[in-house]
């Protein structure tokens, strides 16, 4: 039982990882004029990378409630640890 719990919350953090991946590519191809690596350049050097992750978490929130609906919440709860690790990537982005 302990087994099927572990894969999945890691379900959900890899799910929720790679949601936050495509939602910040999304934002970068819709709103921004330059290529993702001309972008990602940009960001790092005026410091906004972080924002950039944060728009992209907002994905995790559909993906989240997607699982509570299916009565997936150890799913759901492995969306929310990647959504920290996110926080706290963008956390880190602000101080370094």
């Amino acid at each position: 039982m302990k087994r099927a719990i572990g894969k999945n919350i890691a379900i959900g953090f890899v799910l929720g990882l790679l949601t936050n991946f495509v939602g910040s590519v999304l934002y970068i191809l819709l709103f921004s004029k330059y290529s993702i690596k001309t972008t990602i350049d940009v960001a790092l050097e005026e410091d906004v990378m972080g924002n950039i992750i944060g728009l992209g978490a907002l994905l995790n929130l559909l993906l989240f409630f997607f699982f509570l609906k299916k009565n997936r919440y150890y799913r759901a709860r492995g969306v929310i640890m990647a959504t920290l690790v996110a926080a706290f990537l963008i956390l880190a982005s602000k101080f370094y």
